[in-house]
C-alpha cells in the first residue's frame, strides 16, 4: 500500500517454532495460505514485497446514521484476522479497509460489516490501486479543543479524505486521502478556509525525495538542460524546480539512483557552471515552534510595556499623596488625568497586543463555534468598553464620578499571554523524545571507494543525506553509525541504547545488521547502507511516535463531547451572573454595605460577570489527554516500547489477563538439537545427511536446527547435501521426500502413524522423556521403518518465570497458547509458572481463544513474535510484538518491545497505568478547576467571607491552568521502571 502508519514489518521473526508438535512443516498457517503470500517466493523475498503483502478494499456501507454506527463497524472489522486497519467514514458512508490477503479476503470483510446490522457493498474500481497517501500539517493559532474539532470537521467533509486526525497539543493535523480526488494543496486550503494557519510538514510522496540547491547562471535554457539530464538517469520519476528558491526537488526509486548521482549530473551540466547542495533545512516544526514562543515572549513584553502603569495608577499611585493629587486632578468636569493616562495606556494591549483573540474569536464565529478567544475577547471588551463609557460620561457631566476598569482588560491579556508563553515552552518539551530521536543521525560520513579486488582506495567525507543504498561507509570507534545496513567487514560493539532501549552493547562482526543512529563502541566496522530516508529504523520510529502522539484517546472524546458546549455554556453563566448580582443589587436583594466604595451595584455586577466568562479554561480539558499522552509515548520510546497511540494506552492499562506465544516469546526463538537416540544400526554421519538433505528445502525453524547440527558430521570435501526428490511439505506434520533413492519422513507422531509408520514403545517413551523435559521430540523414518528420534530445545527466556511472578502480583492473568505439543507446552508453562495451557493451536485458534477470554470479561493482551501471532494480535484488546534490531514490529501489533524482553510486556503495563494515572490527575484538575473557579468567580462565597475574585485574578488563574496541566503530563519524564526489573537485567546481564 503506498500508506502505511507504519512500516516496521517484523517479518524473520515469524512464529518461529510454534509447530513444534507439527513437525517440520513451514511456519503454521490457514489451510488455504500458501507458505508465504502471493508473489514471494522465499523468505528473503518478503522484504522486497511488502506492498503485496497488503491490500485495500473500499466498501459502500448505508443505513449509519451516526458516530457510534461507524464505530460498531470498525470495530467489528477489526476483529477480523489479518486486518491491519480500518476507517469508516459516516458522512460518506464508506468503509475503507487494509487487510493482509493470507488471513482474510474482500467478502468476509463485507459479510461481517452486514452481520453488525448494515448494507456493504464493494466499490470495485477504486480498489485495485495504490490510492492512499498520508499528509501531515502544522497548524497555528489553536487555542482550545474546539478549535481543533473545527479543524478536523473541515477536513473531514472535504471528498477523498478517508481519515483526519488534529491534535491540539502538537498543534498538527494527519490526513488519510485519496490524490486522486483530493491533492494536499486544497487540504491545505480547507484548513485556511476555517481561520488557521497551515503549513505542510510531509506528504506520502516524500519516501524518497531530496531537495537540491543549485547555484549558478539561472536561465530557461540552463534549466531545461538540466531537467533533460536528470531525466535520463534510470530511477528519476518526478522533477519540480522552483525558480524563486533555486531548488529542484527530486522523486526516485532508491535501489537505482541517488543524491550524489544528481549533483554529478548537475555539476556536469554546463561545462562546470552549476554547484549543488542540500537545500538547507528550515521551516520545520521546530523552528515553527520556537518562533511561536518568541511570538508570545514578545507580545507578553509588550503588554507588560503598557500594563504595568496601568497597574500602578489604579493600585498603587492612588495612595501616594502627591501622585494621588496630580492622578485625581480634573481634565473636562470630572474626567481625570488618571482615567486619561489609563484609557490611553491600556488601548494599545486591548487592540494591538491583543488583536490576536479578536481575529481568533472571528475565525471561530464564522464557522458557527465558540473557542476560548471568544471568551477572553468578550471579558476584556465588557471592562474596556464600560470603562470608556464611564470615562466619557464622566467627561460630559459636572457630577458623575467614573469608576473604569482599564486595569482589568490590560492586566487580563497580559497574564493570558503570560500563560500562554509558558504553556507553548511546556508543550515543546512533550515532544523532546522525537527530537532527540531526530537529533541521533550524524551529519557526516566517511564514503569508501572500493578498486576492482576490493581494496580501499579512497575516504571521503559527505554529507549523510548523501548516502547512497548500497554505499560502503566506514564507522570510527565512538562515531555514530549513519544509516541502517549489515557489517561487511570489522568487529566491534555497538551500543543501540538510544534506539532499542538496551543497556548492553551489542557485538556485531561480519554479515550483522546495524541500526543508523547507534555508536559504534570500540572496533573499525565498515558498513553496507541498505535503508535511507524513511525507510530507517529511526525514521520509521519516529512516525511511529508521531503517529501515536496525533491519535486520540478514547477518554479523550470526554473533552470533545465537552468542548462543543462548554463557550456557550459559559457565557450564559457569565450574563446570568450579572444579571442575578444587577437585579439583586436594585431590588436591594443584599445589604448596600457589601459594595465597595468604589463601585456601584451595576459594576460589582459587571466585576463578578466578566471574572466567570475568564476563569472558564476550555483548553485545559483539551490538553488534558494528549499532553500526557505526548509523553508517555516519548518516554515509552527512549525504553525500547513503542506504543502506537493513546488507544493502546488506555487498553494497556486495563489489560488483566496476558496470552503469551511461546517460541520466540517465552522461549530464545533459536532451537538446537540436543540429543539424538538411533533405533536402528546406523552411522550418524550417514543418518544426518539423509535428514539434512531433505531439511534443507524447509524454511521451518526446527528444519534449519536440524541442518545446522547436521553440518556437524558434514565431510568437509563433499559440502553440498545429496539432491532430494518429490519433496514435500505437509502443513502441520512434516516434510517426506526421497534421498539418495531412500524414502526420508521427518515429523511429529502423528504423521507417522498418519503414514502407518510403527512407534515402538521404546520410541514412545523417548517421546515422553522428551516432553517432560520441555524439549520437542522429533521422529525419522526411513523406508517406512522408524530409525531415530531428535531432542530439539528452544531454551526460556532469562526472567520468563519472573516476570510471569510479577504479572501475578499485578493481578494479571498468563496464559500460553502455542502450535506445540501437549507435552512441552505443558513442561514450559510449569517452568515459568503459568497454569492456563492451550497446545497444538493453529493461528485462527490463537485468535478465538483470544475473543473467548474477552467475552468472559477479561481484558487481553496477546504476546506473540510473529505473522502466525498477528490474527491474535489484532483480535487482543493490545497487541504486543516482540522485535528487535530493524525488525521491530509486527503491522497488526498495538505496541513493539524492540529488545525482546520479557521485562518490557511489564514496563508497557506499568508506563501505561502511570500515563492514566496522570490523564485523571488532569481531568480532575480540569474539571475540578472549573467546577470549583466558577462559582467562586460568580462570588459564592462573596456573602458569607467577603471574598470575590477580581476579574485580572481570574484570568491569571485561568492561564496557570493550562500551565498546570501540561507540568503535571511532564512529570511523566521522571517515571521510571519497577525496580524489581532492574534486578532482573543484571541477573540477564550476568547470564549472557
Amino acid at each position: 500500500m503506498a500508506t502505511k502508519f507504519l512500516s516496521l514489518t517484523c517479518i524473520r521473526g515469524t512464529g518461529a517454532g510454534d509447530g513444534y508438535s507439527r513437525g517440520l512443516s513451514p511456519r503454521p498457517h490457514y489451510p488455504s495460505m500458501p507458505k508465504y503470500p502471493k508473489g514471494v517466493s522465499s523468505e528473503s523475498d518478503v522484504e522486497g514485497n511488502m506492498e503485496r503483502l497488503e491490500s485495500r478494499v473500499l466498501l459502500s456501507v448505508t443505513g449509519m446514521t451516526c458516530s457510534a454506527c461507524a464505530g460498531s463497524v470498525e470495530k467489528a472489522v477489526k476483529r477480523l484476522p489479518g486486518i491491519k486497519e480500518a476507517v469508516v467514514d459516516v458522512l460518506n458512508n464508506r468503509a475503507q479497509v487494509m487487510f493482509y490477503p493470507s488471513y482474510v479476503d474482500e467478502e468476509t470483510i463485507r459479510e461481517t460489516i452486514e452481520d453488525v446490522g448494515f448494507e456493504a457493498t464493494l466499490i470495485m474500481e477504486e480498489t485495485n490501486e495504490k490510492s492512499t497517501q498520508i499528509c501531515r500539517m502544522l497548524i497555528k493559532g489553536m487555542t482550545c479543543t474546539s478549535c481543533s474539532s473545527t479543524v478536523e470537521s473541515a477536513l473531514r467533509a472535504v471528498h477523498g479524505v478517508h481519515r483526519a486526525q488534529v491534535a491540539l497539543a502538537t498543534e498538527e493535523a494527519e490526513v488519510l486521502y485519496d490524490p486522486m480526488i483530493v491533492s494536499h494543496g486544497q487540504l491545505l486550503e480547507t484548513i485556511e478556509n476555517t481561520g488557521f494557519e497551515a503549513i505542510l510538514i510531509s506528504t506520502g510522496e516524500d519516501r524518497s525525495k531530496i531537495h537540491l540547491q543549485i547555484d549558478g547562471p539561472w536561465t530557461d535554457g540552463s534549466m531545461r538542460m538540466i531537467e533533460k539530464s536528470l531525466q535520463a538517469l534510470p530511477g528519476v520519476e518526478k522533477i519540480e524546480i522552483d525558480t524563486n528558491l533555486r531548488k529542484c526537488s527530486l522523486s526516485y526509486k532508491a535501489d537505482l539512483t541517488g543524491p550524489r548521482n544528481f549533483i554529478q549530473v548537475i555539476e556536469s551540466t554546463g561545462s562546470g557552471r552549476f554547484k549543488a547542495k542540500i537545500f538547507p533545512k528550515g521551516g520545520g516544526r521546530d523552528s515553527h515552534r520556537q518562533e511561536e514562543i518568541e511570538q508570545y515572549y514578545r507580545s507578553f513584553m509588550w503588554s507588560l510595556v503598557f500594563t504595568v502603569p496601568v497597574f500602578l495608577t489604579s493600585m498603587v499611585f492612588m495612595y501616594i499623596p502627591g501622585l494621588k493629587h496630580i492622578l485625581d486632578s480634573k481634565i473636562v468636569n470630572m474626567m481625570t488625568v488618571g482615567h486619561l493616562v489609563r484609557w490611553i495606556l491600556s488601548t494599545p494591549v486591548q487592540f494591538f497586543i491583543g488583536r490576536r483573540f479578536y481575529t481568533g474569536s472571528y475565525k471561530s464565529l464564522r464557522h458557527g463555534s465558540a473557542n476560548m478567544d471568544v471568551l477572553i475577547a468578550l471579558g476584556t471588551n465588557a471592562a474596556y468598553f464600560y470603562s470608556v463609557y464611564s470615562v466619557l460620561r464622566a467627561a460630559a457631566s459636572p457630577h458623575f464620578e467614573a469608576t473604569d476598569f482599564f486595569e482589568t482588560s490590560a492586566m487580563l491579556i497580559s497574564f493570558i499571554l503570560l500563560g500562554k508563553y509558558l504553556e507553548v515552552m511546556a508543550k515543546g518539551k512533550t515532544s523532546e523524545a522525537i527530537a532527540k530521536l531526530m537529533d541521533l543521525t550524524p551529519d557526516t560520513a566517511t564514503l569508501l571507494s572500493f578498486d576492482s579486488e576490493g581494496n580501499v582506495i579512497n575516504e571521503e567525507e559527505i554529507d549523510s543525506r548523501l548516502i547512497q543504498r548500497n554505499d560502503v561507509i566506514k564507522i570510527i570507534p565512538g562515531a555514530k553509525v549513519a544509516s541502517d545496513g549489515f557489517v561487511t567487514w570489522g568487529q566491534s560493539h555497538v551500543n543501540e541504547s538510544m534506539i532499542t532501549g538496551e543497556a548492553r552493547p551489542v557485538a556485531k562482526r561480519k554479515g550483522d545488521p546495524v541500526i543508523g543512529g547507534t555508536v559504534n563502541e570500540n572496533g573499525v566496522l565498515h558498513i553496507k547502507a541498505t535503508r535511507l530516508g524513511s525507510e530507517s529504523a529511526l525514521s520509521q520510529i519516529v512516525q511511529l511516535v508521531e503517529s501515536a502522539q496525533m491519535a486520540k484517546a478514547p477518554v479523550q472524546k470526554l473533552a470533545d463531547r465537552i468542548s462543543k458546549f462548554f463557550v456557550p455554556l459559559v457565557i450564559a453563566l457569565s450574563l446570568s451572573t450579572w444579571l442575578a448580582w444587577f437585579v439583586a443589587g436594585k431590588f436591594d436583594g443584599y445589604p448596600k454595605s457589601w459594595i465597595p466604595s468604589s463601585m456601584d451595584s451595576f459594576q460589582l455586577a459587571l466585576q463578578f460577570g466578566i471574572s466567570v466568562m475568564v476563569i472558564a479554561c476550555p483548553c485545559v480539558l483539551g490538553l488534558a489527554t494528549p499532553t500526557a499522552v505526548m509523553v508517555g509515548t516519548g518516554v515509552g520510546a527512549s525504553q525500547g516500547v513503542l506504543i502506537k497511540g493513546g488507544q493502546a494506552l488506555e487498553s494497556a492499562h486495563k489489560v488483566n489477563c496476558i496470552v503469551f506465544d511461546k517460541t520466540g516469546t517465552l522461549t530464545i526463538g533459536k532451537p538446537l538439537v540436543v540429543n539424538t537416540r538411533l533405533l536402528k544400526n546406523m552411522v550418524l554421519r550417514e543418518f544426518y545427511g539423509l535428514i539434512a538433505a531433505a531439511e534443507v528445502n524447509s524454511e521451518h525453524p526446527l528444519a534449519k536446527a536440524i541442518v545446522e547440527y547436521a553440518k556437524k558430521f558434514r565431510d568437509e570435501e563433499n559440502p553440498v547435501w545429496a539432491e532430494a526428490q518429490n519433496f514435500e511439505s505437509i502443513t502441520g506434520h512434516g516434510v517426506k521426500a526421497i534421498v539418495q533413492n531412500k524414502e526420508i519422513i521427518v515429523g511429529n507422531k502423528s504423521l507417522m502413524l498418519k503414514k502407518k509408520i510403527d512407534i515402538s514403545i521404546d520410541a514412545e517413551e523417548m517421546l515422553t522423556e522428551i516432553e517432560g523435559l520441555a524439549r520437542t521430540g522429533i521422529l525419522v523414518s526411513i523406508d517406512g521403518k522408524l530409525t531415530g528420534v531428535l531432542a530439539i530445545s528452544d531454551p526460556l527466556k532469562p526472567g520468563a518465570r519472573e516476570v510471569v511472578s510479577i504479572l501475578k502480583s499485578m493481578k494479571v492473568k498468563s496464559i500460553v497458547v502455542t502450535g506445540d505439543n501437549w507435552g512441552t507446552a505443558n513442561s514450559i508453562a510449569k517452568e515459568v509458572g503459568i497454569d492456563d495451557v492451550i497446545a497444538e493451536a493453529k493461528p485462527e485458534h490463537k485468535a478465538e481463544k483470544v475473543k473467548e477470554l474477552q467475552a468472559s470479561g477479561l481484558v487481553v493482551a496477546m504476546v506473540g513474535d510473529g505473522i502466525n501471532d498477528s490474527p491474535a494480535l489484532v483480535a487482543a484488546d493490545v497487541g504486543m510484538a516482540i522485535g528487535a534490531g530493524t525488525d521491530i514490529a509486527i503491522e497488526a501489533a498495538d505496541i513493539v518491545l524492540m529488545k525482546s524482553n520479557l521485562e518490557d510486556v511489564i514496563t508497557a503495563i506499568d508506563l501505561s497505568r502511570k500515563t492514566f494515572t496522570r490523564i485523571r490527575l488532569n481531568y480532575i484538575w480540569a474539571l475540578g478547576y472549573n467546577l470549583l473557579g466558577i462559582p467562586i468567580a460568580a462570588g459564592i462565597l462573596f456573602p458569607f467571607t467577603g471574598f470575590r475574585l477580581p476579574p485580572w485574578v481570574a484570568g491569571a488563574a485561568m492561564a496557570a491552568s493550562s500551565v498546570s496541566v501540561v507540568c503535571c503530563s511532564l512529570l511523566l519524564k521522571n517515571y521510571k521502571r519497577p525496580k524489581i526489573l532492574e534486578t532482573l537485567e543484571i541477573q540477564g546481564i550476568a547470564t549472557a
